[in-house]
């Protein structure tokens, strides 16, 4: 299982499931972060929280407890 965290700087993948529970899942699900959707990792931060995403066409910074939720392939 590989997850959005262990993605490299320049890579595109696809989101396969979204863990997680409850009101975590419904937030990350409400920024666009969807099964099936592509997500293009922009940066990460020097210390590597945040990471900064390209999703449906906007820029959007996910906490890498949140990225470790998002299993991708």
């Amino acid at each position: 299982m590989k997850t959005l965290r262990q993605v490299k700087v320049g890579e595109t993948v696809r989101v396969v499931k979204l863990h997680g529970e409850g009101a975590v899942k419904r937030r990350i699900m409400d920024m666009g972060i969807t099964k099936g959707v592509e997500v293009y990792v922009r940066k990460v931060a020097p210390l590597g929280d945040p990471v900064e995403l390209n999703v449906r066409g906007y820029e959007l910074s996910l906490r890498k407890a949140d990225a470790e939720m998002i299993e991708v392939e």
